[in-house]
C-alpha cells in the first residue's frame, strides 16, 4: 500500500462516512504529539540502492549527470534486490548505514515546523488555503470520460442512421458493453474503465503526466527525507497492469513500511510514525497545490489518512491539530526544495529504477533546505 494520486489510488482504504471525511478536510487541524497513542482498530498500510564505513557522497556533474564510488552503487543494487525479495528491513537498514556513513545524508534529515496546535489562519498565512489543498477533484480525467461516453453515445447512433445497423445489432452492443461496465465496477472495482481514461488522458495531455508524476514525486520526496524508504512508483494505469499484474492498482509510490505495521501489530503507534505517515499522505495533494493552487488527484490520500486517525479514535480537535501541523510541515519542505522536485520527476517519467531516483536525488538535495 501507498501514497497515490489516482482517484482510487494505489493505497489504502476507505472508511468512515462521506460526511465526516467532508467535516475534517475542511477543519483539519494539528495535534500537539506527544508519547505514543492506541493502535487503531484494523490494520493500515501505507502505499502514493557505500559501504558502511565509507564517506562516500553522491555529487552532481555540470550536465545533471552524477558520479558516486563502487561501494555506493554495490551497496543500493542491494538494496534494491532486498527490495525486490520483499526484505524490506534489511533494504531500510542499509540505507541507514548509509547515512551514518555520510554517504545519503538526505535519508531521515529533514527538519520541519515545530509540533504544535495550528489555526487555519496561521495556515493561511503561510499562504495555505486548507480547502483547496484537502479537497481533490479529479477535474480532467472526468472530461476525458464525458467525452468517451459521448463519443461512444455518438458511435451508437452513427451505425443506426448512417451505417445502417438493425436495431437489434444496436441494442445488443449496448446491452454487452453495459455489462461490461458493471462486470467491471464489481469484479475490478473499475479499474478497466481507469485504464482507459488514464491512457487516452495521457495521450492527449502532457501536463496531466507531469501532474502525476509530480505527485508522485512529492511522496517520494517527503517519505525519504523523514525516514522512510521508498521501495517503488508507477505513474500511470497501463503501468500498473504491468508491473504489477492487477487492474486493482493505479498511480501510486510504495514504501518499506515494516517500523510502521510492527507498531500497528503491537496496537500502539507513536506520535513519531504518526507524523511520518500523515506527512507522506498528503506530499501529493500539497505538490499539487503547490503547482497549481489545487489539487485533483490524491482523494484516496486523503481517505487513507482519514481512516487511519478514525481508527486511533482521534477526536475530532485532536484529528484536525494532527493534520493542520502535517499540511504545514510537508508544504514547507516542499517548497524548500522544488528543484529536487523537478529531477526527481523527470527521473520518474523516465521510469528511472529506484536507485538512480535516490542518486539523483540525493546529488540535487542541498543540505540547507532541510
Amino acid at each position: 500500500a501507498g501514497g497515490s494520486r489516482g482517484g482510487g489510488g494505489g493505497g489504502g482504504g476507505g472508511g468512515g462516512s462521506s460526511s465526516g471525511h467532508k467535516r475534517r478536510r475542511k477543519d483539519h487541524g494539528s495535534s500537539g504529539g506527544g508519547g505514543g497513542v492506541a493502535g487503531p482498530a484494523r490494520p493500515v498500510r501505507w502505499r502514493c540502492h557505500c559501504e558502511a564505513g565509507t564517506s562516500s557522497r553522491v555529487t552532481g556533474g555540470s550536465t545533471g549527470s552524477f558520479q558516486a564510488t563502487r561501494d555506493l552503487y554495490d551497496r543500493l543494487a542491494q538494496m534494491e534486490r532486498d527490495i525486490a525479495a520483499d526484505r524490506r528491513g534489511p533494504a531500510t537498514q542499509i540505507a541507514r548505514e548509509l547515512k551514518q556513513a555520510g554517504a545519503l545524508w538526505g535519508f531521515s534529515g529533514a527538519q520541519g515546523v515545530p509540533k504544535r496546535s495550528y489555526t487555519l489562519q496561521e495556515l493561511r498565512l503561510n499562504k495555505i488555503e486548507p480547502t483547496a489543498l484537502l479537497l481533490p477533484k479529479e477535474n480532467y480525467l472526468a472530461k476525458v470520460s464525458a467525452y468517451c461516453q459521448r463519443f461512444y453515445v455518438a458511435g451508437l447512433l452513427g451505425a443506426y442512421f448512417v451505417a445502417h445497423w438493425d436495431a437489434t445489432s444496436v441494442f445488443y452492443l449496448a446491452a454487452f458493453s453495459f455489462m461490461g461496465l458493471t462486470v467491471d465496477k464489481v469484479g475490478y472495482n473499475g479499474g478497466l474503465e481507469f485504464l482507459a481514461v488514464d491512457t487516452i488522458g495521457r495521450r492527449f495531455s502532457r501536463a496531466y503526466e507531469e501532474r502525476v508524476s509530480r505527485h508522485e514525486a512529492g511522496h517520494f520526496l517527503i517519505a525519504y527525507i523523514m525516514g522512510v524508504l521508498p521501495s517503488g512508483y508507477t505513474l500511470s494505469a497501463w503501468n500498473a497492469l504491468k508491473n504489477n499484474k492487477t487492474l486493482s492498482i493505479q498511480a501510486g509510490t510504495a514504501f518499506c513500511d515494516e517500523d510502521f505495521q510492527a507498531e500497528v501489530s503491537r496496537g500502539k503507534l507513536s506520535s513519531s510514525t504518526l507524523d511520518k505517515f500523515c506527512c507522506i499522505a498528503l506530499a501529493g495533494v500539497a505538490q499539487e497545490y503547490i503547482d497549481h493552487g489545487n489539487s485533483e488527484g490524491g482523494m484516496n490520500d486523503i481517505r487513507q489518512l482519514d481512516d487511519l486517525l478514525m481508527g486511533l479514535g482521534f477526536s475530532q480537535k485532536k484529528a484536525d491539530d494532527q493534520v493542520r501541523w502535517a499540511v504545514l510541515n510537508t508544504v514547507f519542505l516542499l517548497r524548500k526544495n522544488q528543484g529536487v522536485i523537478d529531477t526527481l520527476a523527470k527521473a520518474m517519467r523516465a521510469e528511472a529504477p529506484l536507485s538512480e531516483c535516490i542518486v539523483q536525488l540525493e546529488s540535487t538535495l542541498d543540505q540547507a533546505n532541510l
